[in-house]
C-alpha cells in the first residue's frame, strides 16, 4: 500500500503540471511548443486518473494523447510555411471572447465542485475493473485497433523520414521566404 502522503504529493504535483502546461499552451507563440505543452498537460491528467484508480483510462489518455500530439507536431513541422513551427505567431484569436468563455467555464465547474453532492467514501473497486472495461471497449474490434495502431506508426515513421532539415520554403537561417504565385514573380 502506498503512503497517503506520497499519493497527495503526486496528485498536487500532477495537478500543478497540468495547470501550468495548460496555461502555457495559450501563452506560447509557437504551435509546436503549444503541442508539447498540451501533451504535458494531458500526461499529468492521465497521471491523476491513475492515482484515482482509473488505471486503464489514465493510460489510454496518456498513450492516445502522446501519439496524437507527436503526430500533430511532426505534421506542423512538415507542412507549415514557418520552418519547424518555431517562429513566433499569434496563437489566440478573439481574446475577449476566449477570456469570457474561460471564466464562465471555470465558474461553472467551480460551482459544481463546491455545491455538488459527492460521496464521502469511494465505491468498492471490482477486482477486474480494468479487464472488464478493456473487453467492453475493444471487444470484437481488437483487430481494427491493432491495424489502426500499425498504420499510425507507419505514418509517423514516414513523416519523420520525409521531414528534412529545411522548412517548406527553405532554411530558417536564409529567411525562409514564400515563393511568388507566378513562376517569374519575385518572392513575397
Amino acid at each position: 500500500m502506498i503512503d497517503p502522503v506520497v499519493v497527495d504529493v503526486a496528485f498536487f504535483s500532477f495537478a500543478a503540471i497540468a495547470i501550468v502546461a495548460g496555461v502555457r499552451v495559450f501563452r506560447t507563440d509557437s504551435m509546436v511548443r503549444a503541442a508539447f505543452y498540451l501533451l504535458a498537460s494531458f500526461a499529468a491528467v492521465g497521471g491523476i486518473m491513475v492515482l484515482l484508480g482509473a488505471e486503464f483510462l489514465g493510460m489510454v489518455l496518456i498513450l492516445m494523447m502522446a501519439g496524437e500530439m507527436l503526430v500533430m507536431a511532426i505534421v506542423m513541422v512538415m507542412f507549415m510555411m514557418n520552418p519547424a513551427g518555431l517562429n513566433p505567431m499569434v496563437m489566440v484569436h478573439q481574446n475577449r471572447v476566449a477570456a469570457v468563455a474561460g471564466v464562465v467555464a471555470f465558474l461553472a465547474l467551480a460551482a459544481v465542485g463546491l455545491t455538488g453532492d459527492f460521496p464521502d467514501r469511494p465505491a468498492p473497486n471490482p477486482p477486474a475493473a480494468t479487464v472488464e472495461l478493456g473487453q467492453e471497449l475493444l471487444g470484437n474490434s481488437m483487430l481494427a485497433f491493432q491495424t489502426a495502431g500499425v498504420t499510425l506508426l507507419a505514418t509517423m515513421i514516414g513523416a519523420v523520414a520525409i521531414a528534412g532539415s529545411r522548412g517548406r520554403y527553405g532554411s530558417a537561417e536564409d529567411g525562409s521566404v514564400e515563393p511568388g504565385l507566378q513562376p517569374d514573380e519575385e518572392p513575397a
